[in-house]
């Protein structure tokens, strides 16, 4: 799916999502959704990819969020769609229009977002779809939306409180303001503050680290904790038990502490 305004490139098992529109601060409109939800779909069946991490080029915005112009011009033109939650139903890659976040917090891959300068509205929805979020020193982070007459939709009004808990996010989500990195880090917003020139090295030295477990036991780990997010303690403990059992008895169960003994790195097979 050729896209300038969207780039993709995979190499040594990470597949990079990344930003292109830097003269409009990379916001995003409907042609970058329908770009960024297929190439996750491609990272998603590759089996050479195990993490993926969105980044943007220009160094004043990751993104400011779904481009205000497109809106505008669909209003004006009659075309805008009305967002609706059986489109994420129907196809956990169809997108809910202006924001790739449903596809990407779809994904089973371990994801990443390399978040700089304005992180707001629909690029903080995208971040809080990712398991990981790193910002760069500066970077400043907030959905804007309420400002707009619109409300921060697409899993932000859930996701948040998840993250950050309940009156962080009403007070993020309600004023429309932004915070700054070190803020962000502080009620866990984001994993780590780095200089912007290590911004990316710090997303490929995490990545790294992730690469090193088994391909299945990253998906079962994120599965057991996503979902016993929604389940009590004890039925949390039981699906984490069903999912150990699954994990178990693949071949890369057995090749783990074969290479442990042997002093080596393991050769995950991903089955």
């Amino acid at each position: 799916m050729p896209d300038e305004k969207i780039l993709y490139e995979v190499k040594n098992k990470i597949a990079w999502i990344t930003l292109n529109r830097p003269e409009s601060l990379n916001a995003v409109n409907r042609d970058m959704v329908k770009a960024i939800v297929g190439y996750c779909r491609d990272a998603e069946e590759d089996p050479n990819v195990q993490v993926v991490i969105f980044k943007a080029n220009g160094e004043r915005a990751f993104s400011v969020g779904g481009d205000i112009k497109d809106r505008v011009k669909s209003n004006e033109a009659g075309t805008a769609e009305p967002a609706s939650p059986l489109i994420a139903r129907q196809d956990k890659f169809n997108a809910i229009p202006g924001t790739p976040a449903p596809a990407i917090a779809a994904m089973n891959k371990v994801t990443m977002a390399l978040c700089h300068g304005y992180t707001v509205g629909t690029g903080l929805l995208m971040s809080l779809a990712c398991d990981i979020r790193i910002a760069a020193e500066g970077a400043r982070l907030g959905v804007s939306e309420v400002r707009l007459g619109f409300m921060a939709g697409s899993g932000g009004t859930q996701r948040l409180p998840r993250i950050v808990g309940l009156p962080k996010a009403l007070e993020i989500c309600l004023s429309g303001e932004l915070y700054d990195a070190a803020e962000c880090h502080r009620i866990g917003l984001v994993n780590q503050v780095v200089p912007y020139d290590q911004l990316i090295p710090a997303g490929e030295k995490l990545a790294q680290s992730f690469l090193k477990g088994a391909p299945l036991a990253l998906r079962y780990i994120k599965d057991a904790i996503y979902k016993g997010m929604d389940m009590t303690f004890e039925q949390g403990l039981r699906y984490e038990s069903d999912l150990q059992s699954m994990v178990m008895q693949t071949e890369d169960a057995k090749e783990g502490p074969k290479a442990f003994v042997e002093k080596r790195p393991a050769n995950w097979k991903g089955r």
